[in-house]
């Protein structure tokens, strides 16, 4: 009996192997994952690396009840730290994210050759729609033309249907990450369709309306609209989930989890609403924000701004103007030129 996308989580993963890590033989990688990942994806993953002439060793974790740091006390932190120093390749396929968990910030610090992919949560599914059937290519020349227009803007404005209206500066600083989903170079790397950056914190004024996900609420029945002055939230209004989100970042009793900590473009073009941040992050067309934590790769001296835990929400159909110039209009490119490479990935 064939089981869903047998064939083509094949091909999946062959190209994550083969074009994204572009593994060398002989090379070490590291995949992690726990009790709440898909283990077809692991298993996939794994012996892709294997046929490529690498060494793959898989490490299952019990999940943790909360991501990033707030996974710490449930991570056998030095036993999985002193693998992650040692290894050439790091695939991240953990439901609960360890991105910016302890033992990720002491890996990437010390250990100067480790390639880091992150895909928390992907199934196969997910795998097949966001990664095997993408036009890298094309995505990687979207991607880079969109980048290059909001690093030259100096202030930016972006509006949504459910009532996002929110302006910023942005800091010529700070880096601005472009997630391709290339690992081939040391670093941290992100599945491909998303562009973040750090603005200017204190310039951070208006409403964001999260209508999609919120974690760690997740999916949302119903919007939460945070109220933003100089980059730290004042008020949070909604329903049942604003009330729990609230709960939730005043649990961590620290005045850092209040603050906005990064923006981001989601260009995935066959991401789609499913629980999966790490994929509902890069929906075509939408905006997403982070809050508390930063991490080293936003931050002009690459040092991370600390904070208990991480928060991230979703905008859908943004609207985007840049230096009072519009360039995309509730989730369509209207730019000329990014309109033209869009296309290409077969949206708008």
């Amino acid at each position: 009996m064939v089981e869903l996308y047998e064939y083509e989580i094949a091909k999946a993963a062959n190209i994550l192997a083969t074009q994204l890590f572009n593994l060398k033989t002989g090379e070490t990688i590291i995949i992690t994952a726990d009790t709440e990942s898909d283990s077809r994806v692991v298993n996939a993953a794994a012996a892709a690396a294997f046929a490529a002439g690498a060494k793959p060793m898989v490490i299952w974790l019990a999940s943790p009840l909360e991501f990033s740091k707030g996974a710490d006390p449930m991570l056998p932190i030095e036993a999985l730290t002193a693998a992650l120093k040692e290894t050439d390749a790091w695939l991240e396929f953990n439901s609960k994210g360890l991105l910016y968990s302890t033992p990720y910030e002491i890996a990437e610090r010390e250990n100067k050759k480790l390639r880091y992919l992150c895909l928390d949560g992907m199934d196969v599914d997910m795998m097949v729609r966001c990664l095997g059937r993408v036009d890298y290519p094309a995505l990687k020349m979207f991607e880079t033309k969109l980048r290059a227009m909001t690093k030259a803007a100096k202030h930016m404005k972006i509006t949504t249907p459910a009532g996002t209206d929110v302006e910023f500066d942005n800091n010529s600083k700070n880096p601005m990450t472009l997630a391709l989903g290339y690992a081939d170079t040391p670093g941290s790397h992100m599945l491909g369709g998303q562009i973040g950056w750090a603005p200017e914190f204190d310039s951070i004024n208006g409403d964001i309306v999260f209508d999609g996900f919120l974690m760690p609420v997740a999916l949302l029945k119903e919007p939460v609209k945070i109220g933003v002055k100089k980059g730290k939230i004042v008020n949070i209004e909604g329903g049942r989930e604003a009330t729990e989100f609230e709960a939730w970042l005043r649990s961590w009793k620290d005045p850092r989890m209040f603050k906005m900590a990064h923006v981001c473009y989601g260009c995935n073009p066959g991401a789609k609403l499913t629980p999966s941040v790490l994929e509902m992050e890069r929906i075509w067309g939408a905006t997403e924000w982070g809050i508390g934590y930063v991490g080293p790769m936003l931050t002009a001296d690459g040092k991370p701004i600390d904070a208990p835990c991480h928060s991230d929400g979703l905008c859908q159909n943004s609207s985007v103007w840049l230096d009072n110039k519009q360039i995309m209009d509730k989730g369509k490119m209207i730019h000329p030129e990014l309109s033209k490479l869009a296309k290409r990935l077969g949206k708008e």
